[in-house]
C-alpha cells in the first residue's frame, strides 16, 4: 500500500505545470470532477466547469482540450484514476485557442510526448501562445487572453481524419467563436452498439468591445455545419452547454439509461446558438442606429 501511495505521489510531483491563470470564472472553471465513461471508448477527463475528453484504445489515446493551465494536472490525474498513462496519449487536438480551453495543452504535451495537431489558424494562435488579430476577443490584450505556448504542432486540413492505431477523429471546421474553432467527430462502440460521437466547439458570439459580427456569415455557416453532423452523442467546451452534470447525475443514479445518447443533441446545440447569434446581431443593430 505505501508503495502504491508513493508511486502516484512521485507521479503529482513529476508533473510539470505552467503558472496558474488568473480570471473571474478560472476558480469555478477548475473545480475537480470525477472522470466518467460517456460512451464506449470514450470518456470525460475534464473539471467540473471545462471540458477535457479522452478517447481510448489498446495503441494509444487522444486527448481533447487542456482546459486552463492549472487544470492539466487534474486531468492528468483523472486520466491515471481510469487507469490509462499520460505517456499513452498519442495525440491532443483544440477545439478553439481561449486560454480556457488551450492553456493547459502545453504541460499535458510535456508530460505525454503527444503529437499537437490543429487548424492552421489555430496552430499560429498556439504557437504564439496569444489570440491572433482577427480573433473576436483579441482586443482584450495578451495579459487577459495568453496562454503557454506549443512549438511543434502538426497543422490539419478541414475534414482531414487522424488515427491513431484503430482510433480515427475528423477535424470539422467551425470557426467564428475564434477564427480556427475545430469541432471533432468520431465513432465509438459499446458491443455491437456504434456511435456517432461529436465535440462541437463553441459556437458562442462573444467579443471583445468594439467587434462587430455584424457583416459575416462565418459564425453562422458553423452553426449550420453543426447542425447538420452526424451526432448520437454531444459534448462541448463548456459542460453547462451540453449539461453534463444534469446527466451525469441521472447516469449514477439509472446506470441502465444513458442520457449522453441523444441523437437531437446537435440540432438543439445550433438552434440556442443560432438564438444567441440573432440576438447579438440584434444588439449590433440598435446600437449602429441613430
Amino acid at each position: 500500500m505505501f508503495g502504491l501511495l508513493s508511486c502516484q505521489v512521485s507521479a503529482a510531483a513529476l508533473f510539470a505545470s505552467d503558472p496558474p491563470k488568473v480570471c473571474s470564472s478560472c476558480e469555478s472553471w477548475n473545480v475537480p470532477h470525477e472522470p466518467f465513461r460517456v460512451f464506449g471508448n470514450t470518456y470525460y477527463v475534464g473539471t467540473s466547469g471545462l471540458t477535457s475528453i479522452l478517447i481510448a484504445s489498446k495503441q494509444g489515446l487522444i486527448l481533447l482540450d487542456g482546459a486552463l493551465p492549472q487544470s492539466a494536472p487534474l486531468i492528468a490525474e483523472n486520466i491515471r484514476k481510469l487507469g490509462f498513462r499520460l505517456q499513452d496519449i498519442r495525440l491532443i487536438v483544440n477545439s478553439h485557442t481561449h486560454y480556457d480551453h488551450a492553456g493547459g495543452i502545453a504541460a499535458l504535451q510535456r508530460a505525454s510526448g503527444a503529437i499537437v495537431a490543429a487548424s492552421p489558424a489555430s496552430a499560429q494562435a498556439l504557437k504564439r501562445g496569444g489570440l491572433t488579430e482577427d480573433d473576436p476577443q483579441f482586443a482584450f490584450g495578451p495579459e487577459i487572453t495568453g496562454f503557454p505556448s506549443i512549438r511543434d504542432i502538426r497543422v490539419v486540413a478541414d475534414d482531414e481524419t487522424l488515427r491513431v492505431g484503430e482510433l480515427a477523429i475528423t477535424a470539422r471546421f467551425t470557426p467564428g467563436h475564434t477564427p480556427g474553432g475545430t469541432s471533432w467527430t468520431w465513432r465509438s462502440c459499446e458491443g455491437k452498439q456504434c456511435l456517432d460521437i461529436v465535440y462541437a466547439d463553441s459556437l458562442n458570439a462573444v467579443s471583445a468591445p468594439g467587434f462587430r459580427f455584424t457583416g459575416t456569415n462565418t459564425l453562422s455557416s458553423s452553426i449550420a455545419r453543426v447542425e447538420t453532423l452526424p451526432c448520437d452523442v454531444l459534448m462541448s467546451p463548456h459542460p453547462d452547454l451540453f449539461e453534463m452534470e444534469a446527466k451525469f447525475q441521472k447516469r449514477q443514479q439509472s446506470p441502465q439509461v444513458n442520457p449522453f445518447v441523444d441523437p437531437r443533441g446537435c440540432r438543439a446545440y445550433a438552434s440556442a446558438a443560432k438564438r444567441r447569434l440573432e440576438g447579438r446581431l440584434e444588439d449590433e443593430r440598435a446600437s449602429s442606429s441613430p
